[in-house]
């Protein structure tokens, strides 16, 4: 069921990276963040909670397959994983790498600049974000019964 005023309703959200009918993974254009992916639930649902047994394991599992290609591709210092909803009640899972260079780090990607990132962040990626994105919806369109 969709929502008019809903953006990830209406709109894809970010870059198009890879879909199942359940779920889309898209990438966040962020200059600070720019391995920033979400997971977002085709229905609309606020909550985790909302889906059945199956629903949460596949989205667990979406999650999970973004997680493991950012973590064996870029070596992150760290990924942080949120399902906020505050402003856009319609869930979602961020995950989002993170690097001790990073302008935030280690902050929250929402808190304080800590530092410039010179050339700018997706330069010291260990890969381009289209490959990057590649890499994500290969694992994504490997899953079954999702």
């Amino acid at each position: 069921m969709e929502h008019p005023d809903c953006p990830l309703c209406r709109d894809v959200g970010g870059v198009w990276v890879a879909s199942q009918p359940r779920f889309r993974v898209i990438r966040a254009e962020d200059a600070d963040f720019p391995a920033f992916y979400r997971v977002v639930w085709t229905a609309h649902v606020a909550e985790f909670s909302d889906l059945n047994a199956q629903e949460r394991a596949a989205c667990m599992a979406a999650v999970l397959q973004v997680e493991q290609v950012l973590r064996r591709t870029l070596a992150p210092t760290k990924i942080n994983l949120a399902a906020l909803g505050n402003v856009v009640p319609h869930l979602h899972w961020h995950v989002i790498a993170r690097f001790d260079w990073d302008s935030h780090f280690p902050n929250p990607v929402w808190g304080e600049r800590r530092r410039a990132v010179d050339a700018g962040a997706a330069a010291r990626l260990a890969l381009p974000l289209e490959a990057l994105d590649a890499q994500i919806r290969s694992a994504i369109e490997s899953m079954s019964d999702a």
